[in-house]
């Protein structure tokens, strides 16, 4: 188990426990808007919600929540703000949406119905959003699908050449994503779905690739070692390095906003999952958030937005 393997024993999850609930009721004015760096997937009662908190989970604070289950959240460069993905019709349609940081003015921006849209990410001037799409043909066969659109959701477009999922902007504009191909490897294409690069090559499923913050490493799960754990590799597809060792599998890799530490979620014993960090050479795995998944940074939230947020949650 994870608990076993990262030396925490039972006593110590217990006080852990007790302190995240201590540290939630903490007062907001406690913590600055520097602080509060991580946004993420909550398990908000049965449903899950966008939240954000620092580093340690406390004094979380929910900025939406739009449907009973939200979830892949991605800041936008200006900071301002958040898309994500929820599940209507019975879990059955997945739409992406876009809110505010301070939790207002919330857009569903895709509406096919009996689609999976999920996966949305910001391309570096934030003019646009990238997202998967997946769903079942008339055949009957499954197709996963990128598509782009604008960031107030028009002009939705397919990339034609292009099949997969967690399509992830690149600082030269391209895009980095997994391919559909069985085994699924990351590749990297252009955004008309030309050029395509692929740097996985083994017969293992590698997926969910994301981009360090200085452009040079990739995050991403692979199950190529018998478990899907998470690794790195330099942007060329060499130096593979594999992170955690664990019996049980890891999801959602994201970097920390110095690229000194990766960000994954691993199921814990309440049947959700916890949010986790390991330095990129693989020590020091620690547990920063609880009943949390699909974490990554927000750099350089402003004061005033913050202030927004936490009197939108008063009135809640």
């Amino acid at each position: 188990m994870l608990v076993k393997e990262i030396g925490i024993s039972k006593r110590a999850c217990f006080y852990s426990i007790m302190l995240f609930f201590i540290h939630e009721v903490q007062s907001y004015s406690e913590l600055s808007a520097e602080s509060y760096g991580i946004i993420y997937s909550f398990k908000d009662g049965n449903s899950k919600a966008i939240y954000l908190s620092d580093q340690g989970g406390r004094s979380p604070v929910r900025i939406v929540k739009a449907t009973s289950s939200d979830g892949y959240p991605a800041v936008s460069p200006s900071k301002d703000k958040v898309t994500f993905y929820g599940k209507y019709d019975n879990f059955k349609t997945w739409s992406i949406h876009t809110v505010d940081i301070t939790g207002r003015n919330l857009k569903r921006l895709t509406r096919k119905k009996y689609v999976w849209d999920s996966a949305p990410a910001w391309s570096l001037d934030g003019m646009t959003i990238a997202f998967a799409r997946e769903y079942e043909n008339k055949e009957g066969v499954w197709q996963e699908e990128i598509w782009l659109m604008n960031a107030d959701g028009s002009e939705q477009r397919q990339i034609k050449n292009l099949a997969g999922r967690a399509p992830e902007f690149m600082p030269d504009g391209r895009l980095l994503y997994q391919s559909k191909a069985s085994p699924s490897q990351i590749s990297i294409a252009s955004l008309d779905g030309g050029e395509v690069i692929q740097l996985t090559q083994d017969d293992t499923d590698n997926m969910s690739p994301q981009i360090s913050p200085d452009g040079t490493k990739i995050a991403y799960l692979s199950n190529r070692d018998g478990n899907q754990e998470v690794y790195v590799m330099d942007i060329d597809g060499t130096n593979n390095k594999r992170l955690t060792r664990n019996d049980i599998q890891e999801w959602d890799p994201s970097w920390s906003p110095d690229g000194t530490k990766v960000y994954f979620a691993s199921e814990n014993v309440y049947g959700f999952y916890d949010v986790f960090s390991v330095n990129v050479d693989g020590t020091s795995i620690k547990r920063i958030l609880q009943n949390s998944s699909q974490a990554t940074v927000v750099p350089g939230l402003d004061q005033e937005a913050l202030k927004k947020l936490m009197n939108t949650n008063e009135r809640q």
